[in-house]
């Protein structure tokens, strides 16, 4: 029986593309334990929304295959579960919060359909009662007026009421885990910090467990107990919040700490990490951060690390090949 909640082994993905088959994730293994929120951060193109949907099984398959690995549930693999089977599960045990409530939202329907529609569903409430449900849901979201809210259209309400709804519907049925991909991406400092307090607060109500990923390491120190970094569909670094942000041992998570914004002194220039991201068919051999690294030489460049225990964190990176050994994971 496996202790944690949610337990990913050596998960990965590829998209076949015309004659090209492109990596998607390499490897993913990770655990989210009961009413722990994980932090998922990284750049654009580092697997982190890919990870995210191959938990719910919503990739396209094809043009994405699992090519490997497990995605333990409640001792339950999902990789062995049909569409049906996955139906029950997806908003009733696990939800996700979509990045954009605009587009998630269905704009001919109104509010009140779309959260009843989840009750209906799962719970095989009649309308009158769905409604009802929805009604509550809106007031635990804090949406003002609810009983008005239900009969509007997406469109009339602003990006951050928008939001509220999306929780509201991922809420619905009480999951056991709530996956939010970037919720807060395109708010205002405002509505983002009301966003993450009522993500938080909804949390401890329903003892539900949070996967947030964001490439905001600031919203992430915030609100996780654990935080994961992704480059290029592999985990570079793992760590508790505390370990990784007041001690970062890989390159690439240094850079992204030291990128995020702060009062700038006069004359001082906000600090990046140099060069892109490289897209899936431009990776080759030795460390995938090779090529932004400034620490890099050559067992970099022919020979990609594994991760290894270094204090409190896990890191995959050449610079500690000395702690290597029985320190292997």
């Amino acid at each position: 029986m496996n202790k944690s909640l949610l337990t990913i082994n050596n998960l990965s993905v590829t998209f076949k593309l015309d004659e090209r088959t492109l990596p998607a994730l390499d490897g993913v293994s990770f655990t989210l334990d009961k009413k722990e929120t994980l932090g998922i951060v990284g750049e654009s193109g580092s697997g982190k929304s890919v990870t995210a949907l191959s938990i719910m099984r919503l990739l396209q398959e094809p043009p994405a295959e699992i090519t490997s690995g497990e995605i333990w549930f409640n001792d339950e693999n999902l990789i062995d579960k049909n569409e049906t089977e996955m139906g029950d599960i997806r908003g009733n045990k696990i939800s996700m919060i979509y990045q954009e409530p605009m587009s998630a939202l269905n704009p001919v329907f109104t509010i009140g359909y779309q959260i009843a529609e989840v009750f209906m569903e799962h719970q095989n409430k009649t309308k009158k009662e769905a409604l009802e449900l929805s009604i509550d849901m809106l007031r635990k979201v804090q949406i003002p007026n609810p009983q008005t809210a239900i009969n509007k259209y997406p469109h009339e309400l602003s990006g951050g009421m928008r939001q509220r709804v999306m929780i509201a519907m991922a809420l619905a049925c009480n999951p056991e885990i709530l996956i939010a991909d970037e919720p807060t991406t395109a708010l205002d400092v405002t509505v983002e910090a009301q966003i993450l307090k009522l993500i938080r607060d909804i949390k401890e109500e329903l003892d539900s467990s949070i996967i947030f990923i964001s490439h905001d390491l600031g919203v992430i120190r915030e609100i996780a107990d654990k935080v994961i970094v992704m480059y290029c569909g592999r985990i570079v670094e793992q760590a508790d919040s505390d370990s990784l942000f007041d001690d970062a041992k890989h390159p690439y998570t240094k850079g992204l700490i030291g990128a995020i914004p702060h009062l700038q002194k006069k004359g001082e220039k906000l600090k990046e990490i140099p060069g892109n991201v490289p897209a899936p068919d431009e990776i080759t051999k030795g460390c995938r951060f090779k090529t932004r690294c400034e620490f890099v030489f050559d067992r970099c460049l022919c020979e990609e690390p594994d991760l290894i225990k270094v204090d409190n964190n896990l890191v995959r990176c050449w610079l500690y090949e000395k702690q290597r050994g029985d320190d292997n994971v």
